[in-house]
């Protein structure tokens, strides 16, 4: 089986040299795909003709999104080739159900390297087959891609120095933030930002591993993200007990794999396997080891306990983009 793990292009790139050349990386954790892959239909209306089942079984590869750096969900720790975390263990349940469905045991899987801001195109335009991260399912990503039952639940808040003063969104008037691009987070907060007229400097990162540098460096005063990534920044700092994760949650949010929209087939393989590892119990085992356990890069501990949104979502299975148990 050969896995490949390759980054994307930039829109305007991957528009000028055709979607066969999305995937340039020679990198590998085993063999090099096949030769052939390259001529395997990559574009939208390939991906949806016969659908992705389809598209899968021909190409002979299932290609799957990962994100470098959403821990502990999906990320690269010390071999530049492997992604791992919660969300990637769940995406692997899937390939696995996905090869038992194709009668395929030795598909080959292909990595795809995903941001905040390339992920929905590069899961529309049939570059990547799905993908299991740190994506919130929310009404206006419905209109453009599908999502699964959910497989987390999130609050949104700050991380921030312990001696920053700032222990609630109300403090962040006349101080300088820090997003990640191309998240519900950055949305929110802007709109926030002019309702409340605050006043507060708002500045992007294009990740949550660049979100965290600026503030550890000092060019924001607060992180404002989903409290486990905010939780999963903690964990990697040089001193973690240096910062708190503070503040009201402005949204509860669930996340979801992400897949092509109108391909029911595929949807239903995906949400299978994800409700066969919660009615199982496996779930358990891959939730501890992720939040109650030391975790790569640096074997901290995240001692994220799993809230009773999170089982009661496990215990009744959904995709809808409302949170239907939260406490808020």
């Amino acid at each position: 089986m050969a896995y490949l793990i390759s980054k994307p292009l930039t829109l305007v790139a991957f528009m000028a040299l055709g979607l066969a050349g999305c995937n340039n990386s020679s990198q590998t954790a085993n063999d090099a795909a096949p030769a052939d892959d390259a001529a395997a239909p990559t574009t939208e209306a390939a991906a949806n003709s016969n659908g992705t089942l389809q598209k899968i079984k021909d190409s002979g590869t299932i290609v799957v999104g990962y994100r470098d750096s959403s821990i502990p969900f999906s990320y690269i720790a010390d071999d530049p080739s492997q992604p791992m975390g919660y969300a990637h263990d769940l995406e692997m349940k899937v390939v696995e159900a996905v090869k038992e469905k194709l009668n395929m045991p030795d598909l080959n899987v292909r990595y795809n390297l995903i941001t905040s801001q390339t992920r929905i195109p590069l899961v529309q335009n049939g570059t990547v087959d799905f993908e299991c991260g740190s994506t919130t399912n929310n009404e206006e990503r419905q209109k453009q891609v599908a999502f699964s039952n959910g497989f987390f639940e999130i609050g949104t808040r700050l991380l921030t120095k312990t001696d920053s003063g700032i222990q609630d969104f109300e403090d962040l008037k006349g101080k300088t933030l820090v997003t990640t691009a191309g998240t519900t987070s950055e949305r929110y907060i802007r709109q926030y930002n002019d309702e409340k007229q605050m006043d507060t400097n708002i500045i992007s990162a294009k990740d949550h591993g660049e979100g965290f540098l600026m503030l550890e460096n000092g060019r924001a005063d607060a992180f404002m993200m989903d409290d486990v990534l905010l939780a999963g920044e903690k964990a990697k700092a040089k001193n973690p007990d240096e910062w708190v994760i503070v503040g009201t949650p402005q949204s509860f949010e669930i996340y979801g794999c992400m897949m092509r929209k109108d391909d029911p087939e595929f949807k239903a393989v995906v949400d299978e396997a994800l409700a066969n590892t919660f009615s199982s119990g496996e779930i358990n085992s891959i939730y501890d080891k992720w939040f109650l356990n030391p975790i790569p890069p640096k074997n901290v501990n995240l001692n994220f306990e799993m809230s009773d949104n999170l089982k009661a979502l496990i215990a009744n299975p959904h995709d809808s983009d409302q949170p239907k148990n939260a406490a808020q």
